[in-house]
């Protein structure tokens, strides 16, 4: 075949299979790189910095000693009053001394040292509702020592009661300033930490169980928006609905009127949490050291800026937009501001946040920054900027004139600083609109696509929306001829259509009314009040039995409705009825715990138990459904008012009883789904939230604790145990199993003859 290409058989499927496999195990058994290996130095990183000047000279060493330390771990605490005090006073109790095992006798060193460990609560938070721990993340999940700290951890914020957050991430929120009425949108929403946040305060009111307001989260990545959807569950608010758009072309949505027109949606509350290089996030993504580049920051300047304007123009006069990233980078932070703020001109100003965070250390935003390539050059004026890096670098990038730096007052903008209160980097500005954008028309408010100012970004793309109807124009405008493939320009830019990309999200379809097939029945069993509109209420699809029935707000119903042909909705609505289907059963569906909360001011009392403490715990430690406690043995009072209840779901409810000292306090009460048997009765509830709810009444929840640590240990002796009996039965009946293998052989062998 001389020196040509040396000559390989193909290989068959079975062949490619077995390589296939045999490369997948290599890789599985790589060497791992983990956070320990990683070298927490960039040169670069601190001579762009100390270049940028946004740490003061004689804090640098502090700063950057900082920088290469782990991040502690915080969380906050969630839920109505009485819930969240009877959780402070658990956590301000002995539980944590008795997790953390500080110890008074022992030297007085030692118990220094452990109470360093102990959980500072956060001074900038309101009500004392977030503490930050004095470990990381991996401390409290890989030591036994803090197992306990780690179930509660995670029991509580399945139940939806805690919340383990960053402590900068809290902040945009808590600026944003959101009322129980207000229209929030938030353009960058996953993973859903912030979003979390703000349903909280839509729903901060307990006197109004049924707020006005509502919360919009959107992200572009259809993955993280199930990240967004696993967060709004735990919180079970009827007013969040999800979506899937490009945030930067965000379309406008219509709502409907009182007088049956639509109008567009202006929000009251915006929140950009755009996407940045994340150099803030070095304490607990050390990976970022290897990678970072000053031109990461440059490169996402366009990106975050288009974010920011679209939000402007979806804001209504009078409302707020919170501008926040978790970088460090001037050129992400201020530089976007600053040419936001040279383009609207007086119809935005930026405001000072800090007195709405009082006790939050941070520093003040910088007007002058200095530009630098991707090789670390430094360029001070667009003028100096060799052509090679001027598609990296624009020249709306630089920082104002000397002479018009009083103008913006970017120094009203937060830079929050890793040493300052042991947390990540971070960047905050609150925008007010104060009147329309100059490009905005007071009369016919402007559509996605109509034109805008400049942007001098040469990538910009079109929407799908926008490129849709830009094609339907044309089409109009040649008659519906398509243009032929000649008369194409072959020159220029080929812009891709864009695609939709993910999963085929089940429609949302909307009970039409009473006369609905399904409602009637539920409506009668559970005597559910004529105040709860039943055009509220949603399944997710179209034929076939209702398994799941939603419940939505009016605002988000219509909303849903619409804009459905807009943009891709992704999840929506507290599912409060599932299909039960039971011979002996009046209605075919229970109720759900998840939505409890929104129907219980429309549920009867005919389905409503008031049960004392005793009989609630006593429901609340059974885990075995199978055998739920009988009615015979709850208390007399509990056993009459059960003893007329028809079978099925119900609701069952404990208040506190307060003496005279503490009638001013919030009452603990507790209104969870319970299920009345023939003969029994039982908390019809997930298990993380039984444990949240006997932690809340001191009941003794150790039944359900679990020391990983300790079940490995068991597992692996029982194991060796096995092994080494197994190897015995093996000696002692070698005899018998050649005898046995004998015999299959034979018999196989005759098989195949005959």
């Amino acid at each position: 075949m001389g020196k040509g290409r040396k000559y390989r058989p193909k290989k068959n499927f079975a062949e490619k299979r077995r390589d296939k496999q045999k490369n997948k195990d290599e890789w599985d058994k790589r060497p791992q790189r983990c956070y320990e290996e990683i070298i927490r130095e960039n040169v670069d990183f601190e001579n762009y910095y100390k270049t940028q000047n946004i740490v003061p000279s004689e804090e640098w060493y502090i700063f950057m000693n900082k920088m290469r330390e782990n991040l502690p771990a915080a969380f906050r605490i969630t839920g109505s009053k009485a819930e969240t005090k009877a959780l402070l006073d658990i956590i301000k109790g002995d539980f944590f001394n008795e997790i953390i095992n500080i110890k008074r006798e022992n030297e007085e060193e030692e118990v220094k040292e452990k109470e360093k460990l102990y959980p500072k609560c956060l001074p900038f938070y309101p009500d004392s509702l977030a503490w930050q721990l004095q470990l990381t993340r991996k401390d409290i999940r890989r030591s036994e020592a803090y197992f306990r700290l780690h179930n509660f951890l995670i029991a509580e914020t399945a139940s939806g009661n805690i919340s383990r957050q960053e402590v900068v991430s809290m902040i945009p929120p808590l600026v944003l300033e959101v009322k129980p009425q207000h229209k929030v949108l938030d353009m960058c929403a996953a993973p859903g930490s912030k979003t979390a946040q703000l349903i909280e305060m839509i729903h901060s009111d307990e006197s109004n169980p049924h707020p006005e307001g509502f919360v919009i989260a959107n992200d572009v990545d259809n993955n993280r928006c199930y990240m967004l959807v696993h967060q709004a569950k735990r919180l079970n608010s009827p007013n969040i609905l999800i979506t899937n758009h490009d945030s930067s072309v965000m379309p406008n949505f219509n709502v409907a009127k009182p007088d049956g027109t639509t109008e567009k949606l202006k929000f009251d509350r915006i929140l950009a949490d755009v996407p940045c290089s994340g150099d803030g996030t070095m304490r607990k993504n050390p990976d970022i050291w290897c990678k970072w580049s000053p031109a990461n920051g440059n490169n996402l300047h366009g990106i975050q800026y288009r974010i920011a304007q679209r939000g402007l123009e979806l804001l209504a006069v009078g409302g707020r937009m919170v501008y926040s990233t978790c970088s460090l980078n001037p050129i992400e932070n201020e530089a976007v501001i600053h040419r936001i703020l040279t383009e609207v001109g007086d119809s935005v100003r930026l405001v000072d946040g800090r007195n709405l965070v009082p006790g939050l250390k941070c520093n003040p935003g910088v007007s002058h920054w200095t530009l630098a390539s991707k090789n670390l050059q430094y360029y001070k004026t667009w003028e100096e900027v060799p052509e090679q890096w001027q598609t990296q670098i624009r020249p709306h990038m630089f920082p104002p004139n000397a002479a018009d730096v009083d103008k913006f007052h970017l120094e009203r903008s937060m830079r929050i600083l890793p040493h300052h209160q042991d947390t990540g980097g971070f960047f905050v500005a609150v925008l007010e609109k104060v009147k329309p954008l100059p490009w905005e028309n007071k009369e016919e408010k402007m559509e996605v696509g109509s034109e805008k100012p400049s942007t001098n970004d040469a990538n910009t793309e079109l929407s799908l929306e926008e490129e849709a109807e830009k094609e339907e124009a044309n089409l109009k405008a040649t008659d519906g001829k398509r243009p032929l493939e000649a008369e194409k320009k072959p020159w220029g830019p080929q812009r891709k259509r864009k695609r939709m990309v993910g999963y085929r999200e089940d429609p949302f379809v909307f009970f039409k009314g009473d006369k609905e097939d399904v409602w009637p029945s539920i409506k009668e069993f559970y005597n559910i009040s004529d105040k709860l509109d039943p055009t509220c209420l949603l399944v997710r699809c179209h034929e076939g039995k209702k398994k799941n029935i939603y419940f939505t707000s009016p605002a988000i119903r219509d909303i849903v409705k619409l804009n459905e042909a807009k943009v891709k909705m992704i999840n929506t609505g507290v599912k409060t009825f599932v299909r039960c289907d039971n011979k002996n059963m009046k209605c075919a569906f229970r109720l759900a715990q998840e939505g409890l909360n929104s129907l219980f001011d429309y549920i009867g009392e005919c389905r409503k138990v008031r049960i004392s403490k005793d009989d609630l715990v006593m429901l609340l430690q059974n885990d075995n459904p199978n055998t739920p406690p009988e009615i015979s043995k709850l208390s007399p009072d509990t056993q009459s008012r059960v003893q007329d209840f028809a079978t099925g779901s119900c609701v069952l409810i404990y208040k506190e009883e307060l003496i005279e000292e503490d009638k001013n306090l919030n009452p603990l009460e507790l209104e969870m789904v319970g299920w009345r048997g023939t003969m029994s009765l039982r908390a019809y509830v997930p298990t993380h939230d039984a444990i949240h709810y006997l932690r809340l009444l001191g009941a003794d929840c150790s039944k359900f604790e679990k020391n990983k640590f300790k079940e490995n240990q068991n597992a692996e002796t029982s194991n060796v145990e096995l092994d080494n009996g197994e190897s015995m039965e093996k000696d002692d009946t070698t005899a018998n199993g050649k005898e046995l293998e004998d015999n299959k052989n034979e018999e196989e062998s005759s098989n195949n003859t005959s």
